[in-house]
């Protein structure tokens, strides 16, 4: 039926409650255990079925119930306080505000295709989305001037179940926006906010939502509006899903729509950080943005663009980015490109990891990476695995010295820890544990913890997770037409006193769900042993395309109804943020078998450390930095294979003897008490040593200090004064491309013997050919270091060449000294650089000349 008038149907609180309303449309609920406990006991149930979404809670109560708590003097005493708490939270002086005392405030922009905030906002798909939503987070208790940008979806990513046969099905519930802790942004008239973005044929419309997050605002894109055409309404439907013309689509709202939305607001950025490459069509818009304000040409708006942008990769292998082919780049910028003042090819150089390559398809990683002043993966092997990777498009450029750094990954602790935990900490660690969880002498006072109080804090945990998986699996058993005294049968499975591994994740093939059932007979072998019990909870998604993915659900499923193993292997369907509290709350171990270096970070392991959980895992990603004999275990010695049958082979049997002869027997392990005191110790050390790093405090502090606080500075400094340094940083670098192939190296001499002592130094001296640029214009270097059996030098050292004179009118004489530092083969070579006073990373322009 046709809509004849829309209108919004609020909850009536009574004047007691009305605290309630404040409360419910900020998510500093999602991580704080007083505020949720105030809309649980409202009605517990209804907590519960509406998935922990305190909105839709206080719209579905009766009014009865409502009247009821009002007359309630101690609920209402503790709503007061717990609201009082709330807002001087809020309005307490912050990290930043102490660091930043007396200088202008930024403004971070943080774009991300999904966020994982809270279970009841379900727009995230995984990993991703679940840092984007922890990051946000972090900035509000750092109290960082951010804001978020991304896309609201309609249906969301899917809901996960599985047929009689275990096979994977989707569906897409419709997501009631009006029901959820959200409001929609409007303008002085009281009419929702309105942002316009051209597309071929059409123009489209998208309202913009506001998720508060503590002092930190998200805003998000809708485009299912009835000012839209049926197909425009579709841009925002599911997250990851349709077509590669979609995600083009979405693509475009995200990174131009979600600048022009915060125009919209009010709000300007001086710092734009891209998590993953999604939003990188930000760049483009942020510079015709500029260009209008500043009135300066493409170059110039670019490079002070570039001053204020960081882009972060999540991608481990170049496949993993988003790639559009020309013509459909040509469709959708055809028209937009007339307004930056460029061609169509002009554009597609920018977004090419080969400029000349025509036959490249147009790569938003290349976009944001060339567009970008500070570019970081997110572990310090992915940080190199990323630098392998840009590596092949900057050939002349040493890989170690590719312009990409890290910012290994953390979680939120707030919102991963148990309530058991929580008071534990609150008990022995003070209240810092929660203002600093970055602060290491916090984390020391682990120790004080007595080891019995922290065993059964962690067992309540566990008998928990054992009682929750036995619900879940009934309901999933009478999903796919199991009998009611077949679904009983689930109150069979498990043991809520037994050592449980658990493995829930994207279910990606990299990711090796099945390698622990590699060889059955020795998994039954281990799991038959009634002395020292051991199970396995399993939880995750396959993208709705990935058969594959799929298969590896068909096969744990088809596993666990073996007789053997039925009672010991348990997936739990439709992994969300709820399900992954319990595991990482409730597990004593978590497993995670990718094969190294395809898991960029990963950070559900880290989800454990707050919990008492330890780790077993390939050294990959975040546990490549984390590992240690102290800590948890190691599968492998972070080996790199190219034959995938022989490394699941090999890696496999690492596990199970990991299994049999380390694990299994330490958590065994008990003294007359019935503890296990070195499992305890391992405990206690795993959370002392990496509870205050793998965090997202410490995490984004360190963008802070290291991206936003110099971007925020460069990008104020380029667009004062009329834009000048942007102007002449941008001038000189199209000298550089004019004139870079003039530069040469003629000839370098050297007066040292092929034998040199230790201590001692030698000249060189070399005739460098400028051509049309100036010795102002380059850094001329000697390369120095080792020397390896291929006769070159993998990683050397740059050392500074001094200007001597003039020769001839192009040519000029440099000379350096190289210090004999060590003993061995060393060689060296020279290199040319271009050089500007605001040319932070010479090498990211790819001229270098080698002698």
């Amino acid at each position: 039926m046709s809509v004849l008038h829309e209108y919004h149907v609020v909850p009536t609180l009574p004047e007691p409650l009305s605290p309630l309303r404040a409360l419910a449309y900020n998510l500093h609920w999602a991580w704080d255990l007083d505020i949720i406990d105030a809309f649980r006991r409202i009605d517990r149930d209804l907590w519960k079925t509406s998935r922990h979404n305190p909105v839709l809670l206080l719209g579905n109560v009766g009014q009865e119930r409502l009247d009821q708590l009002a007359r309630d003097e101690s609920y209402v005493a503790y709503l007061d306080r717990v609201y009082r708490q709330h807002l001087e939270v809020l309005e307490q002086p912050s990290w930043y505000d102490r660091a930043r005392a007396g200088k202008p405030r930024a403004c971070v922009a943080y774009f991300s295709a999904e966020f994982g905030l809270t279970e009841c906002l379900p727009i995230y798909s995984g990993g991703l989305g679940v840092l984007s939503g922890d990051h946000l987070k972090s900035a509000s208790e750092l109290g960082l001037p951010l804001v978020g940008v991304g896309l609201i979806y309609q249906q969301g990513y899917f809901q996960q179940y599985l047929n009689a046969d275990g096979w994977q099905q989707q569906s897409y519930p419709q997501n009631d926006f009006y029901n959820m802790p959200m409001l929609l942004e409007r303008g002085a008239d009281g009419a929702p906010l309105v942002i316009t973005v051209q597309y071929p044929q059409r123009t489209v419309a998208a309202q913009i939502w506001r998720v508060q997050v503590g002092r930190v605002p998200l805003y998000l894109l809708d485009t299912n509006i009835s000012a839209n055409h049926a197909d425009d309404q579709d841009i925002t439907d599911q997250l990851y899903g349709g077509d590669r013309d979609l995600r083009i689509r979405q693509e475009i709202m995200l990174g131009i729509g979600g600048l022009r939305a915060l125009k919209a607001l009010g709000l300007k950025p001086t710092v734009c950080h891209m998590n993953e490459g999604h939003s990188a069509f930000q760049c483009l818009e942020r510079i015709r943005q500029t260009m209008e304000e500043h009135k300066l040409d493409f170059t110039a708006a670019r490079e002070a663009c570039i001053a204020g942008n960081v882009f972060t990769t999540h991608t481990a292998v170049p496949a993993g980015f988003d790639l559009f082919p020309k013509d459909l780049m040509t469709t959708y910028f055809g028209e937009y490109v007339k307004g930056l003042g460029i061609s169509l090819e002009s554009l597609f150089k920018i977004g090419r990891t080969n400029p000349a390559n025509t036959d490249e398809f147009f790569n938003m990683a290349a976009l944001a990476i060339r567009n970008s002043t500070f570019v970081n993966g997110v572990s310090k092997l992915h940080g190199q695995v990323s630098r392998d990777m840009v590596h092949t498009s900057m050939p002349q450029v040493p890989a170690h010295e590719i312009p990409v750094t890290s910012i290994t990954n953390g979680v939120h602790t707030r919102t991963w820890i148990s309530r058991e935990m929580t008071d534990l900490f609150n008990r022995y660690l003070g209240e810092r544990w929660v203002k600093d969880p970055a602060d290491q002498t916090v984390w020391n006072r682990v120790d004080q913890i007595p080891d019995e109080e922290l065993w059964r804090a962690h067992e309540r945990r566990r008998e928990r997770l054992v009682s929750m998986a036995r619900d879940r699996l009934r309901e999933q058993l009478l999903r796919r037409g199991a009998t009611t005294s077949m679904a009983a049968m689930a109150e069979e499975v498990l043991n809520p006193s037994a050592l449980t591994i658990g493995f829930a994740r994207r279910f990606a093939t990299y990711k090796r769900a099945t390698l622990l059932l590699r060889d059955l007979e020795r998994l039954k072998q281990i799991l038959r042993d009634t002395d020292r019990p051991v199970q396995f909870l399993f939880a995750g998604k396959a993208h709705p395309h990935d058969d594959a993915g799929k298969e590896l659900i068909r096969r744990i499923v088809h596993t666990a109804r073996d007789e053997d193993l039925r009672r010991r292997v348990v997936f739990l369907e439709q992994y969300d943020m709820a399900l992954a509290r319990y595991l990482v709350q409730g597990v004593d171990v978590w497993l995670n078998t990718p094969r190294r270096p395809l898991e960029a970070s990963g950070t559900s392991g880290m989800k454990v450390i707050f919990n008492g959980g330890l780790n077993v895992s390939i050294l990959d990603g975040w546990w490549a930095e984390g590992c240690s004999h102290d800590t948890g275990w190691a599968i492998g010695r972070g080996e790199e294979y190219t034959d995938q049958e022989y490394q699941d082979k090999v890696e496999s049997e690492a596990l199970y003897d990991l299994l049999e002869q380390a694990v299994i027997p330490t958590f065994y392990d008990r003294g007359r008490d019935g503890l296990p005191r070195q499992w305890i110790r391992m405990m206690k050390t795993s959370i002392r040593e990496l509870g205050p790093v793998f965090n997202t405090n410490r995490m984004v502090q360190e963008y802070t200090e290291r991206f936003y606080l110099p971007s925020d500075q460069r990008y104020r400094e380029f667009t004062a004064d009329g834009a000048a340094r942007a102007r002449s940083l941008s001038d000189c670098k199209a000298l550089f491309h004019r004139h870079w192939r003039e530069v040469k190296v003629l000839s370098a001499e050297t007066e040292t013997q092929s034998d040199v002592k230790v201590g001692s130094t030698f000249a060189v001296h070399a005739k460098i050919r400028l051509g049309q640029l100036k010795p102002d214009h380059v850094r001329v270097q000697i390369y120095d270091g080792d020397m390896d059996a291929e006769l070159k030098i993998p990683r050397g050292d740059s050392l500074p060449m001094t200007w001597v004179r003039q020769i001839e009118d192009n040519t000029h004489l440099y000379e350096g000294k190289v210090p004999c530092k060590k003993s061995g083969r060393r060689a060296f070579t020279l290199r040319i650089l271009p050089y500007h006073p605001d040319l932070l990373e010479p090498l990211a322009l790819g001229l270098v000349t080698w002698e």
